[in-house]
C-alpha cells in the first residue's frame, strides 16, 4: 500500500505524477500554493488529455491562515446563440453529447487561473506566467507517455468521437488509438490562445467572441457546514458542492461507530439518496434558483434527512442522475496556504471538438441543460450549467486544515464523504482513507449505470448484508477507475503536511 507522504516545506498531489512534479518544481523555485497549482493544472491538461483541457471549467477553494476561505467560480455560461430553439429547429429533443453542437458553453478554466493569480499577487506572488506554464509547454511539444487510462478511453469512445471536429487528428496516432506507452505529442497546445474565438466559429460551435468577452471568473465565499466540531467548505451552485456538505452533515448525525462495516456503507448510501433528491430538484445556476442553498444546511433539514434513513433497508433507487468527468488536485506551501482545485471538460474528451489552430479540446458541460422549458435547469443564453465538480476544504476542530477531493461525477460527494469520515471521524491514516475500498451510487464519467457498484475488497459479510437489505449491488474489481481518482493534503498546526494519492490513477504526492 502507498504510504502517506509527509513534509514541512511544500506538497502537491495530482492524478498524474508529472502534474504533481510540475507544481513541486514551482514550490522549489519559491512559488506559493496558487502558483504551484497553476503549473499543475496546466500540465494535467497536457498529460491527462482525455480527462482535462483548457477548454473546460474550474473551481478553487483557497485557504490562507487566519482568513476565511476564498472560492473562485470559473464556470462558463451558455452562448448567446444557444437557446432551446437552436436545437429543436434542427429536429433535436436533447443537446448532443458530442461534436460542435455539444460545445455550447464558454470555457472558464483560464479565467480561473487568472483570478487565482490575482489572489496570489495579493500574497506577494511574483513568478511570471511563462514559468508557471513551463512544464505544460514542454510536455505538449516533447510528448508524454500514453497511460493505460488514455489508451483505454480512446479505444472505448472512438466510435462516438471519431467524427467530432479535430478529434481524430489530435488523439489518434497514425489513424489509430494510441497504445499504452506510446509517445503522444500536442504541438498546437504549445502555442498561445490567440486564435481562440475565430477557431470556435470555424468548428461550428455556437460560442462567439462576445461570449468569451462577457465571461468573468467570480471570487466568492464558499458554502459551509459544521459537522462533528469541524468547519467544512465547498462551492455553491451551480456545483453540487451543496450535496457534498449535506451528506457529511447527515452522516455526522447518524452516530455510526466505525468505518467500513454494513452500518457505515448502508448509512452513507441511504443518506446519499436523500441528499441527491434535494440536489436534483434545486441546484442550477444560482441566478435562477428560488431557494437559498444555505437553507438546506440547517439543523432542521439535516436532522430530517438523517431521521428518514432506514437503518436496515434500502430505499428505492435510481432517480434520474447526472454524469461527469474531471481531475482534482491540491497544493500546500510552507506558509500554510492551501488550494483545493478541480478542473473539468465533463465527459472523457469533452465534446470531442478540437480547435484547429490551438489544439484545445472543448467541454460538453452544456449537455446537462434540458430542452424542456419547464425543467428547472433548462437551456437559456448565458445560463451557467449544473456542475458535478466541486473542491472540498475543511478547517478541523484540532487546528488541522484538510484539502480533499476526487473526479467522478455522481461519485464526488460520496467519495468526499468516505475520505473525510474515514480520516477525521474514524481516525484512519490519510493514505489508508484514500486507498480503502469504495462504492458508487449512480453515474460517473462515461458510465450509464445507476446501480450501487462496490469494490470487492469489502468484507464478504458486508456485501452480503447490503444485498439482504435490498441494494441493487454490482461487485467490481479491487481498484476500479470508475471510483475516481481521489487525493488529500492535511496540514497540522505545527506546519507538518501529509499527502495522499489514489492508486486507481497515475498520480503521486510530490513533496520537498
Amino acid at each position: 500500500m502507498l504510504q502517506t507522504a509527509q513534509s514541512y516545506r511544500g506538497m502537491v498531489t495530482a492524478p498524474h505524477h508529472l502534474a504533481a512534479r510540475a507544481g513541486q518544481r514551482v514550490l522549489e523555485d519559491g512559488g506559493n500554493a496558487i502558483e504551484a497549482m497553476i503549473a499543475a493544472a496546466s500540465t494535467i491538461a497536457i498529460v491527462y488529455p482525455h480527462m482535462n483541457a483548457l477548454g473546460g471549467d474550474n473551481f478553487w477553494l483557497i485557504h490562507m491562515p487566519g482568513m476565511p476561505p476564498v472560492g473562485i467560480d470559473a464556470c462558463g455560461g451558455a452562448a448567446a446563440a444557444a437557446d432551446i430553439d437552436y436545437y429543436t429547429s434542427r429536429g433535436l429533443d436533447a443537446i448532443p453529447s458530442r461534436g460542435a453542437d455539444a460545445a455550447l458553453t464558454v470555457a472558464g478554466a483560464v479565467s480561473g487561473w487568472a483570478e487565482a493569480l490575482r489572489v496570489s499577487a495579493e500574497w506577494g506572488g511574483t513568478l511570471p506566467l511563462a514559468r508557471l506554464l513551463e512544464d505544460a509547454v514542454f510536455y505538449a511539444g516533447d510528448g508524454v507517455v500514453v497511460t493505460n487510462t488514455q489508451a483505454d478511453n480512446t479505444r472505448a469512445k472512438l466510435t462516438e468521437l471519431e467524427d467530432a471536429p479535430g478529434f481524430a487528428g489530435t488523439y489518434l496516432i497514425d489513424g489509430k488509438p494510441p497504445a499504452r506507452g506510446a509517445r503522444f505529442k500536442q504541438p498546437r497546445m504549445a502555442a498561445t490562445l490567440k486564435a481562440l474565438a475565430a477557431d470556435l466559429s470555424r468548428a461550428g460551435s455556437p460560442v462567439a467572441l462576445e461570449d468569451l468577452q462577457r465571461h468573468k471568473a467570480l471570487r466568492l465565499p464558499p458554502l459551509s457546514v459544521q459537522a462533528g466540531g469541524h468547519s467544512i467548505y465547498n462551492m455553491p451552485p451551480p456545483t453540487q458542492g451543496l450535496a457534498s456538505l449535506m451528506l457529511l452533515g447527515v452522516y455526522a448525525r447518524l452516530g455510526i461507530a466505525e468505518a467500513d462495516g454494513f452500518d457505515y456503507v448502508h448509512g452513507l448510501v441511504e443518506a446519499t439518496k436523500g441528499v441527491f433528491r434535494i440536489r436534483d430538484r434545486t441546484v442550477t445556476d444560482p441566478d435562477y434558483m428560488t431557494d437559498d442553498p444555505a437553507t438546506f444546511l440547517t439543523d432542521e433539514t439535516l436532522n430530517g434527512i438523517a431521521a428518514d434513513v432506514d437503518r436496515a433497508a434500502a430505499a428505492p433507487w435510481p432517480d434520474k442522475t447526472p454524469g461527469g468527468d474531471t481531475v482534482w488536485l491540491s497544493a500546500a506551501d510552507g506558509a500554510g496556504r492551501m488550494v483545493s482545485f478541480i478542473q473539468s471538460i465533463y465527459w472523457e474528451f469533452g465534446s470531442g471538438t478540437v480547435l484547429d489552430e490551438t489544439g484545445i479540446t472543448w467541454q460538453n458541460r452544456g449537455t446537462s441543460f434540458s430542452l424542456d422549458p419547464a425543467h428547472h435547469n433548462h437551456l437559456r443564453p448565458h445560463r451557467r450549467p449544473f456542475h458535478t465538480i466541486q473542491p472540498a476544504l475543511a478547517q478541523l476542530g484540532d487546528g488541522r486544515v484538510m484539502a480533499y477531493g476526487t473526479m467522478g461525477g455522481e461519485g464526488q460527494p460520496q467519495t468526499q464523504a468516505m475520505l473525510f469520515s474515514r480520516h477525521v471521524f474514524h481516525g484512519q491514516e490519510l493514505q489508508q482513507a484514500v486507498t480503502a475500498p469504495r462504492w458508487l451510487l449512480g453515474r460517473t464519467w462515461g458510465a450509464e449505470t445507476a446501480n450501487l457498484r462496490i469494490e470487492n475488497r469489502f468484507d464478504p459479510s458486508v456485501i452480503g448484508r447490503l444485498r439482504d437489505a435490498g441494494h441493487d449491488l454490482e461487485v467490481i474489481g479491487p481498484f476500479d477507475e470508475v471510483m475516481g481518482h481521489a487525493g488529500a493534503i492535511v496540514r497540522y498546526p505545527d506546519g507538518r503536511m501529509e499527502g495522499a494519492a489514489d492508486p486507481r490513477g497515475d498520480g503521486c504526492v510530490a513533496a520537498f
